[in-house]
């Protein structure tokens, strides 16, 4: 920088070579000219508290001094950092990277201008350099210091004990003691003292580098890291702090986040003197949007958090810096500010590229050295990230665990978290994204119309953060489509037992399975060539992997009923709600279940252990073969036929109970909100009888595959020949209770209705419509039944329950296209005999299932016996003029769209039900859908992919009710994501997409993207098979005039 001043001790302190590269600049690049001129000193203090003293010239902006500083510590990632200063107000503001020094500092002999982190990516795998890192660890130890960085006694003594380790090097109590009595790391630090020691234990052999890497795998979990508190008042006058992150901008009430108003979501952010404003884009499917509106102490307070926000947009969301406004010829209007610098991907761009060179550096307080190699090289394999367990980064949940256990402190190195059901532990990875990577959308534990961290993964600013559902505040209650990953569908909240490991903070949320090493692809990667020996192993004849298909869904069966004979039963005997006789109805019909098919399962992985030749290969030959298991165990079964007949029994004496018990409505309710009832409760009950026709499947198939001269053929078809006979005799039961079960699913996301459940209603469709009213298009929930139409609206009620707008009986309706009269893409008209409403779809082939089911409908209710006399009671009356129906919507409108403040709260909810998963992807059900879903259950591993990511990850996956569950192995007891089906596209990776492997299928919706890999083109079949059910709704209405009507 020619005319700026490098003093000889502080860079030789750092060991840094001379260096005319530029940290802002891009690759090729040369540095800008320095405006000549008058000299000033500027004092800068460093994170490591040292004061350094440049000279550059008053004309310079203020882009030159934070280069100087950047060059003068060699340091690459130096667009994560920022100057900042008081300014004459005494308020701490950002040095503007445009505007020249000397007219934002002015009185720079009187001021120390501090360089600190500015932005804080969502992943500190992102930051390549580990000079970079080591500023980092230094951010957090200065926040932990001067009480920022907030957090709990154990988060805070394991913070700690990485700077320790940092620092001083392996434990030594001693020392340490010593070393903690002379550093004050944290207000109060001594009544910390013997668990920092403790932590300190864990970390022997753990470098300078590998601590800083932990210490911020640990900090970035909590809710204060990197942010800066803003205070404010929200339109009532509340007292609120705002703050500004790579995701979007936080709300907070004292030291928690109430809400979150992420980037994807904000259409413009202004402020008109001391008021600050966040325009929110509006709901697709509705006319209104929402300003927010925050009153700051003054103007300066305001134009300052406006300028910082700016800031984090651009560096986070844009892939270059944004160009200049022209200037205006005669006036201007607003300000000029604009973001100056590399954004965050232009920065992992070149780091990527490798445009520079490492070289060696000190740390003031460590006693250990720590060299960064010359490599002028470096890759993405040699990013210098530390390796560490694959289940380093993240807390998990063990089921039953009692407290946090220190204990497992000692096993750090081998393996980092403790489970009650550990499944095979995976050797130690680096656990590192590569640097263009995004994470794919999908929170968790948040309601799905509430799309927060997840959208930053479209622009790769943020993997989202796993969370209890959080007070909300302001209005981001209508995303237009649902998240794509929930942790615990039901809505539950996370068990309050943990597992520690010394690794990682015990208060924060857990990480996203988006970013977690459970669902990570970084933390758990297979090679190719060990997934391919792993296949060349295994038999390629078909017949084996329906035999092991028998095995994957056998596990996943007896999972589900361990949620019915263990989990359930064990949350009952600690309550009285629920009656005894209930009780003997239910459990002693699951347990003998659960014992066969215990036995049942072994016996098959008996089996395919022989088959694969793990285990007496002299003898493989003769047990190629599955079908005599199948018969000796359906023949088992046939005992156990009376259990089987009672659980149809036992669901309508369930749902009666609770229609005449509030105490037990609420218990189960909250049964169902815990992480292991991945599904609806009475669901699990009809399980055993779904199993029957999985069975009847297998077998099929079996029979198909094999010649009549197999050996296994025979044993085949007669198991065929029992399991067939079985189901016909249940098949009806099945029918009605299915229909039964989904009318009382449905009964728990509406409102404004009694008497949904009634003998002879039988559902038929669910799904989005537009409704056409005075206020032109508004999105409705319709409900089709082979009596009456139902149309809701999504409330904001505490539960978001669907509101029960109108009704139309369908005796007498009549159904006609109405695009031409109208002008309405896919329009409907149905009239009524009191009222007629005109709906649209979002796609011609959606108005046709709808078409085809309606008419359908009509015509059962003409051949019945006339309109049903059973009317919703709470529903509206359907006897009003078409002006009153009008107004009764804009009335009911307004309620959606009435002011909303920045403090409202929600309770946790039921937010991924198949009701919500319809509204938000603007798309539709039918009973059919379900009936096939039913039959299309499938369980077994697969290899996942990211759209940007480069390796493989194994998971265990379970399909069903149109949704995959993620799961680390088969021996979790409860998901640790989902992802909903409805509206994906399934289709075959293209030859541009660079995957080269076999067995491979795509599914995504808009921008979200996600490969898997199945180990055979059986396997790889099947998952085809049944997903495209699910995500391709099929419109086949002649079923029930086909299948016999069973009513109750």
């Amino acid at each position: 920088m020619g005319e700026i001043e490098q003093k000889p001790t502080p860079a030789s302190r750092l060991g840094a070579p001379e260096n005319s590269g530029i940290s802002t600049l891009e690759r090729g690049q040369k540095p800008p000219p320095t405006p000549s001129g008058k000299l000033m000193t500027v004092k800068i203090q460093m994170l490591d508290d040292t004061q350094e003293t440049f000279e550059v010239p008053q004309r310079a902006p203020g882009k030159v001094l934070l280069d100087a500083v950047c060059s003068h510590l060699n340091l690459v990632e130096g667009d994560y950092f920022g100057l900042e200063f008081p300014d004459h107000k005494k308020i701490m503001v950002w040095l503007d990277l445009l505007k020249p020094i000397a007219k934002q500092i002015r009185r720079p002999k009187h001021v120390v201008v501090k360089f600190v982190v500015k932005f804080f990516p969502p992943d500190h795998t992102q930051l390549q350099e580990e000079l970079t890192r080591y500023l980092f660890a230094l951010q957090v130890k200065q926040d932990l210091a001067q009480g920022r960085l907030t957090c709990n006694d154990t988060s805070a003594a394991l913070l700690i004990s990485h700077i320790v380790q940092s620092e001083i090097g392996d434990f030594d109590e001693a020392l340490d003691r010593e070393h903690l009595a002379k550093n004050k790391y944290i207000p109060q630090q001594d009544a910390l003292e013997d668990k920092i020691v403790e932590f300190h234990h864990s970390h022997i052999g753990q470098t300078p580098a590998e601590s800083d890497f932990q210490l911020l795998e640990v900090a970035r979990r909590l809710e204060m890291y990197g942010i800066r508190l803003h205070p404010a008042k929200d339109r009532e006058g509340t007292k609120i702090n705002l703050a500004v992150a790579n995701t979007g901008i936080l709300v907070f009430q004292g030291f928690t986040k109430i809400n979150a108003f992420n980037w994807a979501k904000v259409r413009k952010l202004s402020f008109k003197r001391k008021r600050f404003l966040i325009k929110l884009r509006p709901d697709v499917n509705s006319s209104y949007q929402d300003t927010l509106e925050f009153l700051m102490a003054g103007r300066d307070f305001c134009k300052s958090f406006w300028k910082i926000c700016v800031e984090h947009h651009a560096f986070f969301r844009l892939f270059e810096e944004p160009k200049p406004k022209p200037k205006p010829v005669l006036f201007s209007r607003g300000s000029s500010f604009r973001f100056s610098g590399r954004t965050q991907k232009q920065v992992l761009d070149y780091v990527k590229e490798g445009g520079h060179k490492k070289v060696q550096f000190e740390r003031k307080h460590s006693k250990i050295h720590s060299t960064r190699s010359l490599a002028s090289q470096p890759t993405a394999s040699n990013s210098e990230v530390p390796k560490q367990s694959p289940q380093s980064a993240s807390l998990t949940f063990g089921v039953g665990s009692e407290s946090p256990s220190v204990q497992s402190c000692q096993q750090a190195k081998e393996a980092k978290v403790s489970t009650l059901e550990s499944g095979p532990h995976q050797s130690p990875a680096p656990s590192k994204s590569p640097p263009g990577s995004r994470a794919a959308d999908g929170p968790t534990m948040v309601p799905p119309e509430e799309e927060e961290e997840e959208e930053g993964g479209k622009d790769g600013t943020q993997p989202s953060k796993r969370q209890p559902p959080q007070p909300s505040t302001g209005s981001l209650t209508g995303s237009p489509h649902l998240s794509e990953l929930s942790i615990n569908s039901q809505g539950g909240v996370a068990p309050t037992n943990v597992t520690l490991s010394p690794n990682l903070s015990p208060d924060t949320k857990q990480a996203s399975p988006l970013i977690s090493p459970l669902l990570n692809d970084q933390a758990c990667p297979r090679t190719d060539d060990e997934e391919e020996g792993r296949r060349k192993r295994f038999p390629t004849d078909k017949a084996y992997f329906i035999a092991k298909e028998v095995s994957t869904t056998e596990r996943t069966y007896l999972k589900d009923l361990e949620v019915i004979a263990s989990w359930f039963q064990s949350t009952v005997s600690k309550d009285d709600s629920m009656p005894e006789a209930l009780k003997s109805l239910i459990f002693p019909n699951f347990e003998p279940l659960h014992k066969f098919h215990t036995n049942f399962l072994k016996e098959i992985e008996q089996r395919l252990a022989l088959w694969e030749g793990r285990s007496n290969a002299h003898l493989r030959g003769d047990y190629q073969r599955i079908g005599d298991v199948m018969l000796k165990n359906i023949q088992g079964m046939k005992h156990l036929a009376a259990h089987l007949w009672k659980h149809s029994e036992a669901l309508e004496a369930l749902e009666n109970s609770i229609k005449g018990s509030r105490r037990l409505e609420h218990f189960c309710r909250d049964f169902e909100l815990q992480k292991v009832c991945y599904l609806p409760l009475n669901t699990f009950l009809l399980r055993p009888l779904h199993r029957l026709m999985h069975y009847k499947q297998v077998l099929e198939r079996l029979c198909k595959h094999h010649p009549p001269s197999h050996a296994d053929f025979r044993d085949c078809r007669a198991a065929l020949a029992e399991i067939t006979e079985m189901v016909a005799q249940l098949h009806g039961t099945m029918i009605k209770m299915e229909n039964f079960q989904k009318l009382h699913e449905l009964k728990k996301d509406l409102i404004g209705i009694d008497n949904l459940v009634i003998p002879g209603r039988e559902f038929i469709r669910l799904g989005s419509l537009s409704k056409l009213s005075g206020k032109g298009l508004q999105q409705r929930m319709f409900f089709l039944f082979n009596d009456v139409l139902l149309y809701t609206s999504r409330g904001l009620t505490a539960s978001n329950q669907f509101k029960v707008h109108g009704q139309l009986p369908l005796y007498g309706m009549t159904i006609e296209e109405s695009e031409e009269e109208w002008g309405v893409p896919h329009c409907l008209t149905l009239r009524g005999q009191r009222q007629s409403i005109i709906v649209a779809a979002s796609s011609r082939s959606e108005m046709e299932k709808w078409m085809e089911d309606i008419q359908m409908a009509i015509d059962l209710a003409e051949k019945s016996n006339g309109p049903t006399p059973e009317l919703l009671a709470s529903s509206p009356p359907d006897n009003k003029s078409p002006d009153e129906a009008t107004a009764a919507d804009q009335e009911s409108e307004d309620d959606l769209s009435a002011s909303r403040t920045s403090l409202e709260r929600q309770a946790p909810h039921r937010g991924n039900t198949m009701v919500h998963v319809c509204w938000h992807r603007n798309t539709s059900v039918s009973m059919v859908d379900f009936s096939i879903a039913v039959e299309n259950q499938l369980s077994g591993n697969l290899l996942r992919k990211f759209k940007n990511s480069n390796g493989w990850q194994k998971l265990w996956v379970v399909f069903t009710n149109f949704c995959l569950f993620f799961y680390k192995s088969h021996q979790d007891n409860h998901p640790l994501a989902s992802l909903p089906l409805l509206g994906y596209s399934l289709t075959i990776p293209s030859e541009s997409e660079n995957i080269h492997k076999d067995y491979v299928f795509k599914l995504h919706f808009k921008s979200h993207v996600y490969y898997f890999r199945a180990e055979s083109e059986y396997t790889f079949e099947r998952w085809m098979e049944v997903i495209r059910s699910a995500t391709s709704s099929s419109s086949r209405a002649h079923i029930l005039s086909h299948k016999e009507s069973h009513l109750y």
